[in-house]
């Protein structure tokens, strides 16, 4: 049970990694680490409180992660056509379809796939290379917060996970 235990910890860590970085589930891979051990425990109300505050840290990421972009946009001025350029670059960067650069590889054409994505959209749509980078900008800043904000809220997740189930742990061993 040791074992299983610091694994799902692992999964969990790689999930708070996945809540700041994009390409790798986040919230939702710290989520199943907790199912997996009330199954194994053989209760769920035993980790009743770590799972209702992974479901509530959930849901709220994905709000944060849609508020983020929409007010990074907003702030710097982006049309939608920036927000849908920003997608598009997204699962483009995410396919790599972006030209292959000799270090980065796919985690760099998600970063920058965004941010020429709303580049483009944005100057399609305005016609002026400045306001395009600046809404590009925006919308790059806005989801690096969001994503900055749900790290933190999976610490917060995975710490309510260790605090709850610990006592399980050092009280077996």
């Amino acid at each position: 049970m040791l074992i299983l235990y610091w694994v799902l910890i692992a999964l969990m860590i790689v999930g708070v990694i996945g809540a700041v970085v994009p390409g790798i589930p986040g919230t939702s891979l710290i989520l199943m680490a907790i199912i997996i051990w009330g199954v194994v425990q053989g209760s769920l109300s035993s980790i009743i409180v770590p799972l209702v505050v992974a479901i509530a840290v959930l849901l709220a990421s994905i709000g944060i992660e849609f508020l983020a972009s929409y007010w990074g946009a907003k702030r710097a001025g982006a049309s939608k056509w920036g927000q849908i350029g920003a997608i598009i670059g997204l699962i483009l960067g995410f396919l790599g379809l972006l030209p292959t650069l000799p270090f980065g590889g796919p985690l760099l054409g998600i970063l920058l796939g965004p941010l020429l994505g709303a580049i483009i959209g944005e100057y399609f749509y305005q016609r002026s290379w400045r306001l395009a980078v600046k809404a590009g900008v925006g919308i790059v800043v806005g989801s690096l917060v969001g994503n900055l904000i749900q790290g933190a809220l999976a610490i917060v997740t995975l710490s309510v996970f260790i605090l709850t189930t610990w006592s399980q742990i050092a009280g077996v061993y």
